[in-house]
C-alpha cells in the first residue's frame, strides 16, 4: 500500500487510534488516585496510557491542561450520577431517598473517587483556574437539589452532602445510615 493509498487521518508506521486522547485522560486520573497530583507526571500518564512520551505534548499544552480536562471529566461524571438520582425522584420523599443514596452511595462510591475529589479540592485551593471545575460542579448539584428544594434547603444539602461525605469516609469508626437521613430530614423538614 503506498502513502497516497492510506486512509485519511493516519501516518505511516502508526495507525489511527481515535480513543488516545480519552485513554491519556482516563489514564491521568488512574495516575492522580494513586500518585497524588503532586506524583502524576507525563512520563507516567504515558506509561498507564500506553501510549508514547511525545503524544502527551501533542494532544495537551501542558500538565495543567490535562489535570483541567481530567478533574472536568471526573467531576462531570459525579454530577452526572447526583443529577440522575435527583432526576429520578418525585416527591420531597423520595427526593430525601435520593439525597440519602447520594451521600451513602454515589458521592464518593468508593476510595478511588474520594481520592480524586479531595485531590481536586486540593488543588482547587491552591490554583484558582481549577476553581471553574469544583464551581461548576457545586453549580449543577444545587440545580440538581432545586428540583426539589428551596435555595437556601438547597445550599445547606449541599453542604451537608459534602460534609458528612467527608466524615463518613474519613473516620475510622464506621458510622450508623441512619445518622444522614435524620440529617436530611431536619434538613429538609417545612
Amino acid at each position: 500500500m503506498t502513502s497516497d493509498d492510506r486512509p485519511a487521518g493516519t501516518r505511516r508506521g502508526r495507525r489511527n487510534d481515535p480513543e488516545r486522547r480519552g485513554r491519556i485522560i482516563d489514564a491521568c486520573l488512574t495516575v492522580i488516585a494513586r500518585e497524588g497530583v503532586a506524583g502524576t507526571s507525563h512520563r507516567k500518564v504515558a506509561a498507564e496510557a500506553d501510549v508514547p512520551l511525545g503524544a502527551m505534548t501533542y494532544y495537551f499544552d501542558g500538565m495543567d491542561a490535562l489535570l483541567h480536562e481530567a478533574f472536568t471529566r471526573f467531576a462531570t461524571s459525579i454530577s452526572a450520577r447526583f443529577e440522575a438520582r435527583m432526576t429520578a425522584a418525585v416527591d420531597v420523599q423520595s427526593a430525601r431517598a435520593a439525597v440519602v443514596a447520594i451521600i451513602l452511595e454515589d458521592v464518593f462510591g468508593d476510595d478511588r473517587d474520594l481520592v480524586l475529589s479531595h485531590e481536586l479540592y486540593t488543588l482547587a485551593a491552591r490554583e484558582p483556574r481549577f476553581r471553574t471545575i469544583t464551581s461548576a460542579w457545586m453549580a449543577r448539584s444545587r440545580a440538581a437539589l432545586e428540583l426539589h428544594f428551596d435555595p437556601e434547603t438547597t445550599r445547606m444539602l449541599d453542604a451537608l452532602i459534602e460534609g458528612v461525605t467527608i466524615h463518613r469516609a474519613l473516620d475510622a469508626e464506621p458510622r450508623d445510615p441512619r445518622e444522614v437521613e435524620l440529617a436530611v430530614t431536619r434538613i429538609t423538614r417545612t
